[in-house]
């Protein structure tokens, strides 16, 4: 878990510096936050830990991200100021990608029959219409791959960093502002996994897992990024239109 040299989560660093800077008035009510590349270069941080300090402040009624703009300062009180928001999604993660590309490598050396069909049943339960029984194929897709290590405490730490990403309010926020990879994503970096495994190569479930945790990690930053949102936004109202001009 990143942390700052004084022991506390990355994202607070930042946050707090800037609630501190709102209220010594370099940053009034109305005006706009720095650019994410000024705040990294500042700070000394990745852009995922500042995208997760700008979420915790929007949360707390301290800013407001507005699509194509940038992030404005909406209040300069402080009433908020010391409540835990917890881990953000970003973080967990990257600690995902850290420890799930190993424990991958392990299972590629010991996983047995069973557990491939098994493995191979939950990727075909992903393909499902229904996001929140194809988020729990997901979920259990992980868990079976820590499960072939045999490892119990390998299991639990898998098992939870799967379940901290819905216990962290800050997680949990950019995870519904973000919502699923889709389904043809999902059934293409999992298949890639499970074939790996099926292979024994640890080498290349390793691979496979640590390259779909980073996309994942990709996925966050793109739907939290006001710009992309904008962008996005504005190509399917020219579609829209197009679509209507057509129909005349």
């Amino acid at each position: 878990m990143r942390r700052t040299e004084s022991g506390g989560k990355l994202y607070r660093k930042i946050v707090d510096a800037i609630m501190a800077d709102i209220a010594a008035g370099l940053f009034p009510v109305g005006s706009r936050l720095p650019a994410e590349r000024d705040l990294t270069e500042r700070f000394k941080v990745s852009r995922p830990t500042v995208r997760e300090a700008m979420i915790a402040l929007e949360m707390q009624g301290m800013v407001e991200a507005r699509k194509g703009s940038g992030v404005f300062v909406l209040a300069t009180g402080t009433a908020d100021a010391d409540r835990e928001l917890d881990i953000g999604a970003f973080e967990i993660t990257e600690a995902r990608r850290l420890l799930e590309g190993e424990v991958a490598a392990v299972a590629a050396t010991e996983i047995d029959a069973a557990q491939l069909a098994e493995l191979r049943t939950l990727l075909a339960q992903m393909q499902q219409p229904d996001n929140s029984a194809a988020e729990d194929a997901d979920r259990r897709f992980h868990i079976a791959i820590a499960e072939a290590t045999g490892n119990a405490v390998i299991i639990a730490a898998v098992t939870d960093f799967w379940d901290m990403r819905f216990r962290s309010p800050l997680a949990r926020e950019v995870l519904l502002k973000a919502g699923s990879l889709g389904t043809e994503s999902r059934m293409a970096e999992h298949g890639r996994i499970l074939s790996a495994l099926e292979a024994r190569s640890p080498v290349d479930a390793r691979n496979a897992m640590r390259d779909h945790l980073a996309r994942v990690i990709d996925h966050l930053l793109d739907v939290t990024e006001t710009e992309a949102v904008e962008r996005a936004r504005a190509e399917a109202t020219q579609r829209r239109h197009a679509l209507a001009r057509r129909s005349v």
